[in-house]
């Protein structure tokens, strides 16, 4: 009879091929292509933030230097160029008319955004692929051509020269992205959720309210952060709808600071940065909600 010796050694694993890398050296390698230099990454990024902070540095410099200085630092600094535009060229009532413009287009924009969303969301009815697309076709369209239509309305209802008709004109123009933002983040709420809350004795609007308001809060900021800054930026409606001097907005103001003969710089600085702080203010608060927003709008539900 044939037996096997029990210590007989196991056949040994076939040795790769001479010429293939071992998968240590294949890591290596694939370290050491997907891992840059330090340079190849800091001198880009150096490079774009010089090209990004220098216009920053140059209007800090002309708002803080005193009138027909050349120098290159802001020394010694000066208030003068902010107290002549805030009171002199009547900045401080242009902010305040811009705050109210922004605040009521954010507010507004996003409860008709929301309850149309929902809408959206949640409802099936014939015409809803038309209306979708009808929003979506409606970003195509300039503001400008909006301008004539909205003033012979404004102007039946007699609205020139009040701050509601800009409300209202921010509002439409706003309306249709905003409300696709939010019908796709109420998607990524489970239609489960609400159906609990029915069980438990809620009716439509308290499920809503309880359960998937909370849930909604970054993509509200974000749909809401949007409104304010196009209300605070947006130079078109109010120079159109808007021709007392005390009701016009901070874009209005900073046009009017420069004419066609001169332009004060150091007024105009003044006025940039006064119309800059707002909102990078807003931003550097809701940074966190706003990038929690963008990736729940990102991902389908």
């Amino acid at each position: 009879m044939i037996t096997k010796d029990a210590d007989t050694a196991a056949p040994a694993a076939p040795a790769p091929p001479a010429d293939e890398p071992r998968p240590d050296e294949r890591k290596k390698k694939r370290r050491a292509w997907d891992e840059a230099p330090r340079w190849q990454i800091y001198v880009p990024l150096g490079i774009y933030l010089l090209f990004t902070l220098i216009p920053f540095y140059w209007i800090l410099l002309f708002a803080l230097r005193p009138a027909g200085s050349t120098s290159l630092v802001p020394w010694p600094m000066t208030f003068e160029h902010f107290d002549k535009v805030w009171t002199e060229r009547s900045f401080g009532t242009y902010f305040q008319n811009s705050v109210l413009i922004a605040v009521a287009t954010l507010v507004m924009t996003t409860l008709v955004a929301l309850a149309g969303g929902y809408a959206l969301a949640r409802f099936d009815f014939r015409i809803k692929r038309g209306f979708m697309l009808a929003l979506l076709c409606s970003q195509f369209v300039p503001g400008a051509l909006l301008l004539v239509p909205l003033f012979q309305i404004f102007a039946e209802l007699r609205m020139i020269n009040s701050l509601a008709s800009v409300i209202i004109a921010e509002t439409v123009f706003q309306l249709p992205l905003s409300m696709i933002l939010i019908s796709g983040f109420i998607r990524n709420v489970p239609y489960s959720l609400e159906e609990a809350a029915w069980v438990d004795g809620c009716n439509r609007f308290d499920a809503f309210r309880i359960v998937v308001l909370p849930l909604l809060r970054p993509g509200l900021i974000a749909v809401g952060s949007f409104a304010f800054v196009h209300a605070w930026n947006h130079f078109l409606f109010a120079l159109m709808f808007l021709s007392d001097q005390s009701k016009q907005t901070i874009p209005v103001g900073l046009n009017t600071l420069m004419s066609s003969d001169s332009v004060d710089l150091g007024a105009l600085a003044a006025g940039g940065i006064i119309a800059a702080v707002p909102v990078v203010v807003v931003f550097a608060f809701i940074q966190k909600w706003l990038i929690t927003g963008f990736s729940a709008g990102a991902v389908k539900g």
